[in-house]
């Protein structure tokens, strides 16, 4: 194998996408999140080792036999590591890094890594600035200045909180990619349905999550979600509604809120409205809504959340499972069934000109 620092430097989603096409060595940088001791059906001890950078995660399983079993068993959570190896698709079990070697990061390559692979950053950050704009287009004074100060106060908390632990958007930076994606769509459906309040849609969108700021967050120098005793004990719908109202009393105490009272709809109107939104998101009582969705906004956030999420499984099916059949990929949970690729598109043909399709005679 060549020297390691000769290796081409992969993210874990890029290494997944090509490692099976092209079988070579790779090297990866990445932060030990768990560190499991295991025991094989035959009683002989494993360690399962899960790796995760600023977009995916693998798990690397090192039997006894291994030449880095003594290295992996002294290994940390929280350890910083960049793995040499060749990679060889298991199927089951995924990727295993076969003559393996590894070694500790240095403080500048963390800080480079805590900063995410080139297209995720640029992606979270075009749409962090989505999301700005459209908190910014807001036309109520008190939803565009409580989103407005949520930022100001949340926006780097936000910026590393997940939208989820396990199944979508589960990563570093993921609540973002979320709420700027349903923030589009939702924008859209407005557009179709003109009755229904944007400003209201939009602030929705914004802080229907935003409990997870504490429930699905990381440290500011690591790719590890820590469980917090809020997050078990209260829950992020819960430590919602108490940050936006925590939020809503800190804006109102403000000299620019004395004009809103003469305001129509009332500023408690307004505020009851938002909090439904964050309370009733996942819609039924068994997913965890403390109430129903009662309002058009209520209902259409309920789907836009749902529809994202779904989307986002497929995206991480299409690049993670394992191709079991032509097009066809392991079912990735919750969702219901083994995924199928979808059709593609038709390619636009150039249609005829105005004339031809008027019967004229085309031109010579």
């Amino acid at each position: 194998m060549p020297q390691e620092d000769e290796l081409e430097l992969l993210s874990i989603r890029q290494l997944k996408l090509v490692a099976e096409a092209q079988p070579q060595p790779y090297r990866i940088r990445v932060q030990v999140d768990v560190n499991a001791e295991k025991e094989t059906a035959q009683g002989k001890p494993y360690r399962e080792v899960k790796l995760v950078d600023g977009a995916d995660s693998l798990v690397w399983r090192v039997f006894d036999g291994n030449p880095a079993f003594a290295a992996v068993v002294a290994l940390k959570p929280g350890k910083w590591i960049e793995l040499s190896a060749q990679w060889v698709d298991t199927g089951k079990f995924g990727l295993d890094p076969k003559n393996a070697t590894l070694r500790f990061l240095e403080d500048d390559e963390v800080q480079a890594l805590l900063g995410g692979d080139e297209l995720t950053r640029e992606r979270q950050q075009a749409d962090y600035a989505d999301i700005t704009s459209f908190i910014g287009e807001i036309a109520d004074p008190r939803l565009r200045g409580l989103g407005k100060l949520f930022l100001e106060v949340h926006g780097e908390r936000f910026r590393r909180a997940a939208a989820a632990r396990d199944y979508h958007h589960a990563r570093r930076g993921g609540l973002v990619e979320h709420v700027s994606q349903m923030m589009r769509s939702a924008v859209k459906i407005c557009e179709a349905y003109p009755s229904l309040n944007r400003d209201l849609l939009v602030a929705g969108v914004l802080f229907h999550d935003c409990g997870k700021l504490w429930e699905n967050n990381y440290g500011e120098t690591s790719f590890t979600m820590p469980y917090s005793l809020h997050g078990e004990m209260v829950g992020h719908i819960a430590l919602g509604l108490e940050l936006v109202n925590k939020l809503w009393r800190q804006l109102m105490e403000t000299e620019e809120s004395k004009a809103w009272a003469i305001i129509d709809p009332s500023n408690e109107l307004v505020r009851v409205h938002l909090l439904h939104l964050i309370g009733s998101h996942h819609g039924e009582m068994q997913f965890g809504s403390p109430v129903l969705p009662r309002t058009p906004e209520a209902i259409v956030l309920h789907h836009v959340d749902n529809i994202d999420a779904k989307l986002e499984m497929f995206r991480r099916g299409y690049d993670s499972s394992r191709e079991i059949g032509t097009g066809i990929f392991e079912r990735v949970r919750p969702l219901p069934a083994n995924l199928v690729l979808p059709l593609p598109r038709l390619a636009p043909e150039e249609g005829p000109t105005k004339g031809e399709a008027e019967g004229a005679a085309p031109q010579a």
